[in-house]
């Protein structure tokens, strides 16, 4: 996901990493270890988990440029690969 974001976020792309359930000084080393460059929030009381029902790591939600949710990926994938590119480049367009 970062290398995507790396990629497309000239063009719009916005990408937000939500951690859940964890301290901010643990997901600060984290988000450093791993070298995300994309925003990171927390969602310690796991509030906002739970009302997008997120029942495993890593959920995906991707919006439309109306914010409108188009798609919901559970589990592990090569967003980086030539599918996802081809996505988020469609979901950007005017």
């Amino acid at each position: 996901m970062n290398a995507l974001y790396e990629e497309f976020k000239g063009r719009g792309f916005v990408l937000l990493l939500v951690n859940m359930g964890e301290g901010s000084e643990i997901v600060r080393r984290a988000v450093k270890a791993r070298g995300y460059s994309a925003t990171v929030v927390l969602d310690s009381d796991r509030e906002v988990s739970d009302a997008y029902v997120v029942t495993a790591t890593p959920t995906v939600y991707i919006l439309n440029r109306r914010l409108q949710i188009v798609g919901r990926a559970v589990g592990r994938r090569d967003w980086a690969g030539e599918p996802g590119r081809r996505l988020i480049a469609a979901l950007l367009k005017p």
